[in-house]
């Protein structure tokens, strides 16, 4: 019998590093280009569930006015079981949603299965830091069989 030839625990501790590695410059440069459009908030919904799940609407704010996502591109990295890609450009729109759901899956692996759930990041661009609300669902049932 042959052994594998890889360890899987240790593989996906691998993975999650450049995955954290990733989302770490994803992040830097998504706040970069939010900073340089003007704006100071983008408000992120999802849901999913049955396995399926996806961003409900970005919403990007200057102060307190909505405000479109600029055209522009944002080279985003990206995680593989090797390592790390080089940047790749990507719609501003499709690399805010890369990244949340890279954190998706690293903070609530599995998020859109079953019962499923959702909730919304906050972008806060004056500090650089994204806020997740998450709430989890699950489905309870108690059965009950009596014979007399």
């Amino acid at each position: 019998m042959s052994e594998p030839v890889h360890n899987f625990s240790s593989a996906y501790d691998t993975y999650a590093k450049f995955l954290a590695e990733a989302n770490e410059a994803n992040k830097h440069a998504v706040f970069a280009a939010l900073k340089q459009a003007g704006i100071s908030t983008v408000e992120v919904r999802f849901d999913g569930e049955g396995d399926s799940g996806q961003i409900d609407s970005i919403t990007a704010f200057a102060d307190d006015v909505a405000v479109a996502l600029p055209k522009v591109k944002v080279a985003m990295r990206h995680a593989t079981w090797d390592g790390i890609s080089d940047g790749r450009e990507m719609r501003f729109y499709e690399a805010i949603e890369e990244l949340c759901f890279d954190y998706l899956s690293r903070e609530h692996a599995g998020w859109e299965n079953n019962d499923g759930g959702d909730g919304e990041f906050t972008f806060r661009v004056e500090d650089s830091s994204i806020d997740l609300e998450f709430q989890e669902f699950h489905r309870d049932s108690t059965s009950y069989s009596h014979t007399f």
